[in-house]
């Protein structure tokens, strides 16, 4: 099958094993992450969660800068479980103080780490978002709330350049040399409405390039084009016909390591794939010699990288082959 062609300018400061990888966004991000958590890169993702409105994103990025910690004021029961309005459900818990405590553990991680990471990948998903009509405040998960208690809004292409000028100013305050790469999620919000999707959309794709024509250290990475554009066809979608299915991940994610990754960065990687893959084999038969065999080649083979290569983060499964 013929494809359209998409060239792709390669990053400025291309991503390597001694990179410190931070992600923050929608879905996509977190299926980025997943895959450079698999080839063994630092990396930390999502500390507020999946979050898909770029003022909820700036806004979270903006508290780790600040080094904010959360209050119980900040939580509110619904559900018979204790949320925060600025954290996916995934910090949502039954006890209080335990929801408090993995908010701030989180928080305190992204805020040392957003001052060291080399890269930062912001992705951003829809210009739709809510904020509570009682209080005005911005929410990024509505939480199963009932919808008369929000308003939905969606911001204008100047609103989120605005916002996003001032919080990648803060950030080049605490960490200068980051790079900074902006992705717009390939996901569909059908619920919006198509019509309304392709306008939101549009927006961001609009600010986005607005940034990046404003910082030096910005970057586009086409993933919604990859999609929407080069793959369009509907076997590239899960059954919902609105999230990319693994095919079109796997295409975007070998874009994605082919601009910004260098050539050593590439072997390197298939050599941890590998690593990877030898680890979830499952054997029948683990008592066997042949099988002790295999497992003493990879402890070999991993001790070789880590001596070759210290920045390598491969101590687990060094113990697991050793075990």
């Amino acid at each position: 099958m013929h494809m359209l062609q998409l060239n792709i300018a390669p990053l400025p400061k291309p991503i390597s094993y001694e990179s410190s990888l931070f992600l923050a966004g929608s879905c996509f991000a977190e299926n980025m992450a997943i895959r450079l958590k698999q080839h063994r890169f630092n990396v930390l993702d999502n500390p507020h969660g999946i979050i898909f409105n770029p003022l909820s994103v700036a806004n979270s990025i903006d508290s780790y800068i600040a080094g904010k910690l959360y209050s119980e004021e900040d939580l509110f029961y619904q559900n018979e479980i204790w949320n925060s309005w600025d954290h996916h459900t995934s910090f949502s818990h039954i006890d209080k103080a335990e929801a408090l405590a993995q908010i701030n553990a989180s928080q305190q991680a992204a805020s040392d780490f957003i001052r060291k990471a080399s890269h930062i990948m912001i992705t951003l998903g829809s210009s739709y978002y809510y904020v509570l009509k009682e209080t005005g405040k911005v929410v990024s998960n509505n939480h199963r709330a009932p919808s008369q208690w929000f308003e939905k809004r969606m911001l204008t292409i100047e609103e989120m350049t605005d916002k996003f000028t001032d919080t990648i100013n803060e950030l080049l305050s605490v960490n200068p040399d980051v790079q900074i790469i902006f992705t717009v999620s390939p996901v569909r919000h059908y619920r919006d409405g198509l019509v309304e999707n392709n306008r939101s959309k549009a927006r961001i794709i609009e600010s986005v390039h607005q940034l990046c024509d404003r910082f030096e250290q910005a970057y586009y990475f086409p993933a919604y084009e990859l999609v929407m554009d080069v793959l369009r066809d509907h076997r590239y979608y899960d059954i919902d016909f609105v999230h990319p299915n693994y095919l079109a991940t796997d295409h975007v994610w070998g874009r994605l390591t082919d601009a910004c990754m260098d050539a050593h960065t590439l072997a390197l990687m298939k050599q941890v794939h590998e690593i990877a893959i030898a680890r979830a084999h499952k054997p029948r038969f683990p008592q066997t010699e042949a099988h002790k065999k295999f497992r003493l080649s990879y402890v070999q083979k991993i001790r070789a990288l880590m001596t070759q290569y210290p920045y390598l983060q491969l101590t687990e499964e060094l113990e697991y082959f050793n075990a």
